[in-house]
């Protein structure tokens, strides 16, 4: 099969859980013999010069970007209130980029043509017009679920107000469109049941983060004892509040018992008011270091030993979480942080919804070492069996050969 896979932002190289999940997926279907093709927005975050790319995976994947200026802005933000479109979506067209769509669809015969998330659906006529292909959705979250979680957890009444508006519209947008694609690639079931639950009645597969298991190799060699971390991408608001979260109800907390605990936060784009308390000497952040973005991830992650994922919005499946898992470590998460995979607590991984399970639950890691290393093991062997790429990217393949037979 020839695919045209459609980014929202730079898949190569991977530096975040959606780019990660993006590329992975590219190599697993040419691994089953498929041509994959590449066509990318590039944005003010995610920005990386073409050239840069290495030349083997620019060849493989006939490699096009588009930069498009993504940013939030005050003015056009305000003028979006007076039109019935999602100010989240309509940042991500452009007619630049449409053009090299269309350009790309005259040139070249598709079978398949795979939109990576909501954000590229603008195109969606575009794509009808000149092409045959089949359009799948690959959805990486249930975006107006994120949106809608968010405006619960915010407390200024004017913020949550816009949220809100926002929630509104992308909820419409997306749900407006949930019968246009030919099928629905979810990354959890809990997406594709939601889906079903708004009308959905297209062919759905369920088609989970996953991961070439022989690059994740675990050393212990150099690890830290006593030591936590948290890492994602700090640009996304969910990790913001869930760290902010931990860090105002449970960290001091779990410093007094140990008083050696530390806690390490990596991830691109981290905000200046963690660096700036950082420095300060405020309470809040006693034993914290603030890594920012690390060059790399596999070395980091094996040097701690236990990860955080304090969520308390958000949607879809945490990657970081499964290459954790992948690394043996032990895992403390909300259930929102681990929505979507098949996990169980207390046995790969620990599940902590309050302030005080929290808590105790990194109380235990901290205190109890064969314990630490039992759901660190255990977390490895799922990754294994659940998780590995070859498998999850056949069976997406044989979807797609279903679709056009």
């Amino acid at each position: 099969m020839k695919i045209l896979q459609i980014c929202p932002k730079v898949p190569f190289s991977p530096k975040d859980g959606g780019s990660l999940a993006m590329n992975i997926l590219t190599e697993g279907l040419i691994s089953q013999g498929n041509i994959v093709h590449v066509l990318a927005i590039s944005t003010p975050q995610y920005f990386i010069k073409e050239e840069t790319i290495e030349v083997d995976y620019r060849n493989k994947t006939n490699y096009q970007s588009v930069y498009i200026d993504t940013s939030v802005k005050a003015f056009p933000a305000f003028l979006n209130l007076f039109s019935s479109k999602s100010y989240n979506v309509i940042r991500f067209y452009s007619k630049e980029f449409e053009e090299a769509l269309i350009q790309r669809l005259s040139s070249e015969q598709y079978d398949v043509i795979q939109l990576e998330s909501i954000f590229v659906t603008p195109y969606l006529a575009t794509i009808r017009k000149h092409s045959t292909a089949k359009v799948i959705l690959r959805s990486h979250n249930v975006e107006f679920m994120i949106w809608e979680r968010l405006t619960k957890n915010t407390e200024s009444g004017f913020k949550r107000m816009y949220l809100n508006f926002l929630f509104k519209r992308l909820k419409k947008y997306e749900l407006g469109l949930l019968n246009k694609y030919d099928a629905i690639a979810t990354i959890t079931e809990l997406d594709a049941m939601i889906y079903k639950k708004e009308g959905c009645v297209l062919p759905m597969i369920t088609i989970p983060f996953g991961i070439d298991v022989e690059k994740y190799k675990i050393d212990n060699s150099k690890i830290e004892k006593f030591s936590l971390f948290h890492l994602g991408a700090m640009d996304w608001r969910p990790n913001i509040d869930g760290i902010t979260w931990f860090l105002k109800n449970s960290w001091m907390k779990i410093v007094a018992k140990h008083p050696s605990a530390k806690l390490y936060l990596a991830g691109r784009n981290m905000p200046d008011e963690l660096y700036k308390l950082n420095v300060s000497g405020s309470e809040s952040l006693s034993n914290v270091t603030i890594e920012g973005e690390i060059t790399n991830a596999h070395r980091f992650i094996n040097s701690k030993s236990i990860m955080i994922v304090p969520l308390q919005s958000g949607g879809g499946m945490r990657v970081k979480i499964i290459e954790g898992m992948a690394l043996s470590k032990a895992i403390v998460s909300t259930t929102i942080g681990a929505e979507g995979i098949d996990c169980e607590s207390k046995k790969n991984i620990l599940i902590a919804d309050s302030e005080q399970e929290f808590i105790d639950a990194i109380d235990k890691c901290l205190s109890d070492s064969e314990f630490s290393e039992m759901i660190g093991k255990n977390a490895r062997r799922l990754v294994e069996t659940k998780y590995d790429n070859q498998l999850i990217s056949n069976k997406l393949s044989d979807f797609y050969k279903s679709l056009l037979n």
